[in-house]
């Protein structure tokens, strides 16, 4: 099937098709929509090639530090539905986690395939290497908290949401409150890290509520088997704390199995949140409480953000998202001595 048969089919000019494939300038609705149709009816595929050779591939790459983070999958679902309209696919990259090696061989490997431009999660690596690469292919930094000039962000106020988590465990009573953080060997560039607010912000509230003697971080990592091992040494601490704060969700899970495999309860003996809300921590059997930073809402805004980058913007994006609180049935006022 080719262009010259949707063009017979729709009763339009190949250069009419070509425009609509191109998601050109100029093409008016009801012109799109006919010329769909008949692409939709024939079968029709461009030939994505030969619209790399006309400037464009229409594919959009995603680098992720992993694939474990269901937090990951809310951001993959708003970006998706941001670009399909026009004609996108997004290609997903794993970037090797914390390994700044990995993450250039995934980035480079983008870029030999001409995505369109790039969603960056969460990435380890200088800003240098960032700008670098987004001096060559519209770029969006997601979750990260630099400013540039040649780079997009879209971040969560993660100084408000880790408040939020540790004022609400103070005001149900809690003193001794855990925290499970992300272990990072990056210091040149670690205040720019999520993680790394969260952590100081846990501080800094326990400090000024006049609990800094019961501050108890584990650094681990963000993952199911981080918050295990993380749990594991706050519990072993005496007294051990009455309430835990992971960082993200998936640290939060694996704290629940801490606690459980330690023969307590939740939130009977231990309070646990987390920090993302993905879809699980809702589900009946975890209510996990947790800070909502709204990532289907983030993968939506990196999209546009994308696509507007693509269409020519060269002036630098800065969003961020408030975050809010959900609280559920994994906190509650600790037990009584």
């Amino acid at each position: 099937m080719t262009i010259t048969d949707v063009a017979r089919h729709a009763q339009v000019s190949t250069t009419a098709v070509s425009k609509v494939v191109r998601n050109a300038y100029g093409v008016s609705e009801a012109m799109r929509v006919k010329v769909q149709a008949a692409i939709d009816e024939l079968g029709y595929r461009p030939h994505h090639a030969a619209r790399a050779m006309r400037g464009r591939t229409f594919t959009i790459g995603v680098l992720l530090p992993h694939i474990r983070n269901p937090f990951f999958a809310d951001i993959l679902d708003g970006l998706t539905e941001e670009i399909s309209a026009s004609g996108y696919q997004a290609i997903m990259v794993q970037s090797g986690g914390r390994d700044p090696a990995a993450e250039r061989r995934a980035g480079d490997a983008l870029v030999d395939r001409q995505v369109d431009g790039i969603l960056w999660v969460a990435p380890c690596c200088a800003k240098a290497q960032l700008e670098q690469l987004a001096k060559d292919t519209p770029t969006v930094v997601l979750g990260r908290h630099d400013r540039s000039a040649v780079y997009d962000c879209v971040l969560d106020d993660d100084e408000v949401g880790a408040e939020l988590v540790v004022e609400h465990l103070i005001a149900l009573g809690h003193r001794r409150i855990g925290h499970i953080t992300q272990k990072d060997d990056l210091p040149g560039r670690a205040a720019a890290l999520l993680q790394t607010i969260r952590a100081r912000t846990y501080e800094r509230v326990m400090t000024e509520r006049g609990l800094a003697a019961h501050i108890a971080v584990a650094a681990t990592s963000y993952s199911e088997e981080g918050g295990y091992e993380g749990a594991r040494q706050l519990l072993a601490r005496d007294p051990r704390p009455t309430a835990i704060f992971a960082g993200a969700d998936g640290a939060a899970f694996g704290a629940l199995a801490a606690v459980h495999e330690a023969g307590l309860t939740v939130p009977g003996d231990v309070s646990v949140a987390g920090y993302d809300n993905a879809r699980m921590s809702g589900l009946a059997h975890i209510a996990l409480t947790s800070v909502d930073q709204d990532g289907a809402i983030m993968g939506k805004t990196a999209g546009r953000l994308l696509l507007e980058r693509i269409d020519g913007r060269t002036s630098a994006v800065r969003f961020s998202v408030t975050p809010t609180l959900v609280t559920r049935r994994s906190t509650a006022p600790p037990p009584r001595s």
